[in-house]
């Protein structure tokens, strides 16, 4: 397993991390969103996914991954 921790714009409210995380548990892996820091936590087997596809995935529910 891996943990990456990702800067992410436009996150606001409880739907934003529900669409994040729910992103991310679609594709197989865990993330926590700190709505303070405008972070999220992920951890993914590397053997599975790429960053890249971590945050194409954030990406298509309309945030902006840094």
């Amino acid at each position: 397993m891996q943990n990456v921790t990702l800067k992410v714009a436009g996150m606001s409210c409880n739907h934003c991390v529900n669409s994040v995380e729910g992103a991310l548990k679609t594709i197989g892996a865990t993330g926590k969103v700190d709505l303070a820091s405008g972070t999220v936590n992920v951890d993914f087997d590397e053997n599975k996914l790429t960053q890249d596809a971590i945050k194409e995935a954030i990406e298509e529910q309309g945030y902006d991954v840094n």
